[in-house]
């Protein structure tokens, strides 16, 4: 099968790329409108103005404007001013003349008996003010209709602009408009520059109050405007997460966005898959290069601008005592403090706040800065000791304003619950009120007071855990782990280190924490805080997905010498053996070592959980099933109750037991928001929220986390492949399982090979469909692992029913109805009664008769997905009416199962049904056929795909075609991967 490009769905995603700006301009429709009736309207403005900040795209208007204008017939002249043209009087006013003269002789192609190129040229070397302005109106006088463009006017010398505005527009002619972009960065507390502001600034705002000017400032993007923006950069949709992080650090400036795109791209944080695009897991926020315009604006500035923003980059969030902080921090006098802050609002370096009553307004609440980007650039680059000077100046500002906190208790492993952690004195409210002093104390270290500095990062820490976004938490943490003298203390807090950094899913330091302290603890260490580094150590190489080291970790070997106690030890290989899937090894260990391991509450209950899940894979479910009816332990303490009932909960949802997952969820307390997202992605998936599931699963898979809860490390690969087989997109669900597998020494595959099984089966390869279930088969027996085996014990049937072996599809059958008998699982039993019905035939009373069970029991679960197939099934066996094909059609429009939606159509009219919306109808089979064809499938392919013959199929693609007008594959490719609707009209 040929691979698509553009919407890869595999482990990891693809590297986004920046791409320029469209044909589209976004987020300016009433903007671009209503410049375009002023400059067509005979009677409107003959100056149009267009204002704005730094990097929101005056620029870009501009031209957009001007490109519709001569689609138009409208003549445009550009003038751009450059930096340094203010330097030069008249300059301005003579490249218009001339500009205009040259337009006017090429119209008219007569040499005009007047010259007032020359005359103006002649003014501005002799400084003729008089004759440059006669120039000018002479210029702007012959009516030969066009638009100056001029940008970037604010670079223009001031002598121009005034002569612009001393223009007397009602005595010339209404054929020449006059467009200007000027950049105004006016802070929202202050309407106007201040008194030393640049006369070419000055001047330009007067120019906008004269009477035939109209003056146009375009504004931020909004989060919608901003998310179609980027769209178009990445040629991916953006994910919430992704943009929420875009707007934060951009405030919707459109330069801004750019800026960080272009970062973030060049440095593959931002991944793509499935067409979406999301934020790397941690991708720090990145630096500003020298050459952006933000940074170039700043350091065009004379001090004291340069040191004042540098130290409000740390010390803004205080409010106005900044500015005194300011003053003390760098030795710089108040005036020179000020003087620099009101350049820097001037500038668009800065933003004031204006102040709230009963505060005069004239006294500003304090500042920020207008690109959070850019205060972070700014702070990044500092070096380490004035970064530590200037934050101990905040730290001591915050601590003399309030008491210290009390001591913290023990930092839970596994609740991801944050709550906030006020702040001694307020902060401005436009800051992160909940990260600002503990980095700020991470940043200051050794200069203030190391006991409270310690109490108060590991109180934030906990507070934010588990800190999904890396905001600081692991940071706080390693801070305090620096700051601690005494190894005994400094290894408790290596340890809540490690545990903090795999709540946040960093494993790299995860693991490197527990090797630390499994390697050498502290003398005198707590055997448990010990046994809990082994713990952290095996589950972190199985995040990483260290298989090799996780087979060592198996062995007593590797464990010998290690200072550790026997608990640690045969915990920890206990653990290994979970983690590789080795059941009866570990089941085996347990037995022999049950009076180490039963010593302990903490390691008793985590073993106790881990042999009723062997148990439970080796097909003895009694002690598993037992268990969901007992209360919790009630001397576990909350994080490790939390983290055994998401372990059971990944067991039922694994085994498709959506009721018992339901109540475990009810009866344990159990928010669904606030469980990990692979628990979330398999619940959405069996209540037949696709769309949900698919979003989780893009996001994981494009993070690397595709590793369950042990059994069944591959579920979420597998569950997403089947959801894409029935969207009719088996090209990309063979692409996502190639993706994960591999893994030598690792986990059982066996839930993929079903998935890649049931992709070669839709395509009409029951050969290799056949080899890949039989291997799945062999390699769960091999282990002993009944777990999953159902699924392929059903599928191997079909197939070889399919295939014409009909002794050999009687054989799965009674495997599968002894597994049924023995597991005692709802799905199983409805597998073994789907399978038999359809392999004993429409003919047969007893496939009616497990049918009809099956109907009863899949209703009762409550699975949309399975339900719809267990109708469809039903009717096609004569088992039950074939009026109930319209709610099995129902549900796979509500699922977007659009290949099993076409096949119950085709089961409707086979019944005689009227197919309910046919011009829907004819556009889904279209759509379908788009998407097999952008999959890459040949048409033998689909026809196996669809049920249909090769001749039906190259009928359908020709109606397509001549339907549309496209004339190739190509074409409709493009179509599919670019969501463009397939219409004659719009081809």
């Amino acid at each position: 099968m040929a691979a698509r490009t553009d919407t890869e769905l595999v482990f990891g995603g693809t590297a986004a790329r920046f791409h320029g700006p469209g044909e589209q301009l976004l987020g300016r429709t009433a903007e671009s409108d209503e410049t375009d009736d002023h400059l067509r309207d005979p009677a409107g403005p003959r100056l149009v103005l267009v204002r704005g900040e730094r990097g929101i795209g005056r620029t870009v208007f501009a031209h957009a404007t001007a490109e519709r204008l001569r689609a138009g017939g409208i003549a445009v002249l550009p003038v751009d001013c450059v930096p340094g043209d203010g330097e030069h009087p008249q300059l301005l006013a003579l490249r218009l003349v001339m500009a205009l003269e040259e337009h006017r002789s090429a119209a008219t192609k007569r040499t005009p008996t007047r010259k007032p190129a020359a005359e103006a040229l002649s003014a501005m070397k002799h400084d003729d003010r008089t004759a440059m302005a006669e120039a000018l109106a002479a210029a702007l006088a012959r009516p030969t209709p066009t638009v100056v463009l001029v940008d970037d006017a604010h670079h223009a010398d001031a002598e121009s602009l005034a002569l612009l505005d001393e223009v007397d527009f009602d005595r010339v002619p209404p054929g020449i408009r006059l467009l200007l972009t000027a950049a105004r960065h006016t802070a929202p507390a202050r309407p106007s520059p201040s008194p030393g502001s640049s006369l070419p600034g000055q001047a330009m705002d007067r120019l906008a109050h004269n009477r035939a000017a109209h003056t146009i400032t375009l504004p931020r993007l909004g989060l919608e405007d901003s998310t179609a923006m980027v769209a178009q950069r990445l040629r991916s949709a953006p994910d919430a997460d992704l943009m929420r992080r875009l707007h934060e650090l951009s405030r919707g400036i459109p330069g801004a966005l750019d800026a960080l795109l272009t970062e973030w791209t060049a440095q593959d944080a931002i991944r793509t898959a499935d067409g979406q695009a999301f934020l790397g897991t941690g991708a720090p926020v990145p630096l500003l290069p020298d050459h952006d315009r933000y940074v170039a604006a700043l350091r065009a500035l004379e001090e004291p601008c340069g040191t004042v923003a540098t130290a409000l980059s740390i010390l803004w969030p205080l409010g106005r005592p900044a500015e005194a902080l300011v003053a003390s921090s760098t030795g710089l006098p108040a005036e020179s403090v000020a003087d620099g802050i009101r350049t820097l609002i001037d500038e668009g370096i800065l933003d004031e706040l204006p102040g709230r009553p009963p505060t005069p307004a004239s006294a500003p609440r304090g500042w920020t800065f207008r690109v959070p980007l850019l205060a972070h650039t700014v702070r990044e680059r500092l070096g380490p000791v004035k970064r530590s000077h200037l934050s101990a100046t905040a730290v001591e500002a915050l601590w003399a304003a309030g008491p210290a906190p009390q001591n913290p208790t023990p930092l839970p492993t596994a609740p991801p619950i944050s709550l906030p952690t006020p702040l001694p004195t307020p902060l401005l409210e436009e800051a992160d009120a909940q990260t600002y002093l503990p980095d700020r104390i991470a940043d200051a270290g050794f200069l203030v007071d190391r006991d409270r500095a310690v109490k108060e990062l590991t109180a934030a820490a906990r507070s934010l855990y588990p800190d999904l976004e890396r905001r600081g938490m692991l940071r706080w943490h390693l801070a305090a782990v620096r700051l601690i003298e005494e190894q005994y203390d400094r290894d408790l807090a290596i340890l809540r280190t490690g545990q903090a950094a795999a709540g946040c899913g960093d494993f790299r330091t995860a693991r490197t924490a527990a090797e630390w302290l499994v390697c050498g603890p502290a003398e005198g260490l707590d055997p448990q805080a010990v046994h809990e580094a082994a713990t952290l150590l095996v589950a972190s190489a199985a995040a990483e997905q260290d298989w090799q080291a996780l087979s060592r970790m198996g062995t007593a070997l590797w464990w010998e010498g290690l200072p550790l106690s026997a608990m640690a030890t045969v915990s920890g290989r206990i653990q290994a053996l979970w983690q590789l899937e080795k059941w009866q090894e570990a089941l085996t260990l347990m037995l022999q070592t049950e009076r180490v391991w039963q010593a302990t509450p903490g390691s008793r209950a985590l073993l106790e959980l881990f042999r009723r899940v062997a148990e439970y894979v080796l097909g003895r479910p009694d002690r598993f099933t037992h268990a969901l009816a007992m209360p919790e332990e009630p001397d576990l303490p909350p994080s490790k109750a939390f983290a055994f009932n998401i372990a059971t909960f990944d067991v039922l949802l694994g085994i498709g037991d959506l009721r018992s997952a339901a109540n475990l969820l009810s009866t344990r307390r159990m928010r669904l928001e606030l469980l990990p997202q692979h628990n979330r992605f398999l619940w959405h998936h069996l209540n037949g929220q696709w769309d949900e599931a698919l979003a989780l699963a893009r996001r994981l898979l494009v993070n690397g986390g595709v590793l369950n809860v042990v059994p069944g490390h591959h579920l979420l690969p597998a569950r997403t492949a089947a959801i894409l087989l029935a969207q009719g997109r088996p090209t990309s669900a063979d692409r996502l399982i190639s993706s994960v597998r591999g893994q030598v020494n690792g986990p059982l595959e066996h839930v993929l090979d079903h998935a890649e099984a049931e992709v070669r089966r839709t395509l009409g390869d029951l050969g290799r469909a056949e080899q890949l279930l039989q291997h799945g088969l062999r390699a769960a027996d091999e282990r002993g692992s009944f777990y999953g085996t159902d699924e392929l014990l059903a599928s191997l049937a079909e197939v070889h029913a399919e295939a014409g072996h009909p002794d050999r599809a009687t054989a799965c059958l009674e495997r599968l109805d002894r597994t049924a008998e023995q597991m005692n699982s709802g799905r199983t039993r409805l597998l073994h009664l789907l399978t038999s019905g359809k392999i004993l035939g429409p003919d047969s009373p007893e496939a009616r008769k497990h049918l009809h069970e099956a109907v009863a029991l899949a209703r009762s679960r409550s699975q949309p997905f399975e339900t719809a197939v267990t109708l469809l099934a039903a009717v096609r066996a004569n088992a039950a009416p074939a009026t109930l094909l319209h709610e099995a059609y129902e549900h796979f429009g509500e699922l977007g199962a659009t290949l099993w939606r076409f096949h119950t159509r085709t089961a409707m009219r086979e019944a005689g049904l009227t197919v309910p919306g046919r011009r829907q109808a004819t556009a889904e089979n279209e759509h379908l056929l788009a998407t097999l064809l952008a999959e890459g499938l040949t048409n033998r392919q689909i026809a196996g795909a669809l049920r249909l013959s090769e001749d039906a199929v190259a009928n359908r693609l020709s109606r397509l075609f001549a339907r549309t007008g496209m004339r190739s594959r190509t074409e409709v490719v493009t179509a599919v991967l670019t969501g463009t609707p397939m219409t004659t009209a719009h081809h």
